[in-house]
């Protein structure tokens, strides 16, 4: 296994690359061209500066997270080719240099959701949460401003201002978009990318809807173990695949952490691991990595890993704001790193268990 932390770039980032560099056992980071606007073409001089940044601070690229999606491409618009074209060329492009791991989704409209970003718990920490209830009182063109307003300030993944300003079309444009329809969308633009993928030995890596449930009325597919491998099973290449985020698919208490591994066993190709605490039906907050701070059992999850002979790369995923850090919601340094090294403990107990048996 590989550890590393997301990185969103200097001109983002509270993190700096000397900072995760120091956190031991991490490799390397997780990271993006965040300003690129979706839809183009990434510029190869960028992605030559970013990769050469990161290694200059002893790190390496293991993957980038994301090149986004345009909406055309799930929707299916007529348009949708030429933007499957510009996905295609920034392949290239990240092939060209090594790079040779892409984690998408494929969410409608909104990226992650979230009705809280500093829910306050006990201990004066504040995480990310998501209630039900709350989210149904809020009218969709409000959505942004509600998340925008508890960002400290950062432009957070997948809440693009560019695009969210533009909801009600958004959303009168996906109006006759349901799972199925989504799901062709998304088997069309795979077949159209894999034999570039096949070439640069680019391997895709799918994250799951979160939370693993409809938003809004708005069709969600990556949602569970039966269409993770109707996903892989449809498009069948060693290069389609997913990252298996136990936080996205454990909000949904249904969702069994460890089986859905053991069942992608060669398909996984990236995994953030974190996790949650379930407090009512369609209530969770994030919680600190340690099992029992939370409602999920990362030894299981961790020890499904092993089990698989998973290789890749891992990383913590939403960490808590502690120690007064302030930072982009769910990314600061501290509660990250203790993750990474928690992890990490759990890892060498298992590999060091499995040696003795």
């Amino acid at each position: 296994m590989i550890m590393t932390l997301r990185w969103f770039g200097k001109e983002f980032d509270s993190v700096t690359l000397k900072q995760i560099r120091q956190i031991p056992g991490v490799k390397g980071v997780i990271t993006t061209l965040y300003d690129s606007k979706v839809g183009e073409v990434w510029e190869t001089e960028k992605v030559k500066k970013l990769k050469k940044e990161v290694e200059d601070a002893g790190l390496k690229i293991y993957g980038i997270e994301s090149v986004n999606v345009h909406d055309d491409i799930k929707i299916g618009l007529s348009s949708r080719d030429k933007y499957i074209e510009n996905y295609i060329e920034t392949l290239k492009i990240l092939g060209n240099e090594g790079i040779n791991l892409v984690c998408y989704n494929f969410m409608p409209v909104f990226d992650w959701t979230r009705s809280d970003l500093a829910k306050v718990r006990p201990d004066g920490a504040t995480v990310l949460s998501y209630d039900q209830d709350i989210i149904d009182k809020i009218e969709p063109e409000k959505m942004f401003d509600k998340i925008d307003s508890n960002s400290n300030g950062y432009v957070l993944p997948g809440w693009e201002p560019e695009r969210l300003s533009k909801i009600k079309e958004l959303f009168e444009m996906y109006k006759d978009v349901d799972d199925e329809k989504l799901f062709e969308n998304l088997k069309y633009f795979l077949n159209a990318i894999m034999p570039t993928c096949e070439k640069f030995g680019i391997k895709m890596a799918i994250h799951p809807d979160d939370p693993a449930w409809a938003v809004f009325g708005l069709p969600r597919i990556i949602i569970n173990k039966e269409n993770l491998l109707r996903m892989v099973n449809n498009v069948n290449s060693d290069y389609n695949g997913v990252t298996l985020c136990t936080g996205s698919l454990g909000s949904n208490p249904k969702n069994d952490i460890p089986d859905i591994v053991k069942s992608l066993k060669g398909k996984i190709f990236f995994a953030h691991v974190r996790n949650l605490e379930h407090t009512a039906p369609g209530k969770f907050q994030e919680a600190a990595h340690l099992s029992s701070d939370g409602s999920m059992d990362m030894f299981e999850i961790m020890k499904a890993f092993y089990d698989i002979g998973f290789e890749g790369p891992f990383r913590p995923d939403h960490g808590r704001a502690i120690w007064d850090e302030v930072s982009m919601p769910g990314y600061g340094l501290y509660d990250r790193a203790l993750g990474a090294v928690y992890l990490q403990g759990l890892w060498e107990a298992i590999e060091k268990m499995n040696k003795k048996n």
